[in-house]
């Protein structure tokens, strides 16, 4: 079963990010408010990004949870939304850390020459005009044996959307030298719910 925030962008709807902020962290997976969705995204950020400190760029942030997370293992963290309501909660969720939000479009952060370790990216290539090359560019912004850790799904019935992870992996294939697909849907953990649609995430090492 789908929330009716899932349902409204499984339709196509118009959705106005700035209005939506205010309630974004209502759903269990936005806002980890919950003490067990918050330790299953915890642990699956543990086993996904560097186990040394590392530099993470977060593109599509949101409000900021998987952020907060990645800060509060360590790493060192760079937010990025086009939505300045998100950004502003964002900013206050990683007030005294070690990261910064920033306003500006994921296809084309606004990072100048940094570079990164990892650049993650949750439910946002999927609607994206030109995947193919978003992750081009995402690849560029990456230090030599960098990490793209994307997670994505294909969600609705009647009328679907979202990536599949065998065209996303497809994708892939010019930009990096490695690709693993770990598998979401089964974890209801992640979700505060059960879930029967297909949600992945994909780690590419550049």
């Amino acid at each position: 079963m789908t929330s009716a925030r899932e349902q409204a962008v499984a339709v196509g709807a118009d959705v106005d990010w700035d209005e939506a902020a205010a309630t974004f962290d209502d759903e269990p997976d936005h806002g980890l408010r919950t003490p067990e969705v918050r330790a299953a995204w915890a642990a699956r950020l543990r086993s996904w990004l560097p186990e040394r400190p590392a530099d993470v760029l977060d593109l599509g942030c949101g409000t900021g949870s998987l952020s907060l997370l990645a800060a509060e293992q360590g790493h060192r963290v760079t937010g990025v939304d086009r939505s300045p309501a998100m950004v502003g909660r964002a900013r206050a969720k990683l007030a005294g850390r070690d990261a910064v939000v920033l306003h500006g479009d994921a296809t084309a952060p606004p990072v100048g020459e940094r570079r990164y370790d990892v650049v993650l990216a949750r439910h946002v290539l999927w609607a994206l005009p030109d995947p193919a090359r978003v992750l081009r560019h995402w690849q560029a912004l990456l230090r030599p044996e960098g990490l793209l850790l994307l997670v994505e799904g294909f969600w609705g019935t009647l009328s679907p959307v979202g990536i599949p992870a065998a065209r996303l992996t497809a994708l892939l294939e010019p930009v990096a030298r490695d690709v693993r697909t770990e598998w979401l849907s089964d974890d209801p953990l992640l979700w505060g719910r059960t879930v029967d649609d297909e949600r992945y995430a994909v780690l590419a090492t550049v």
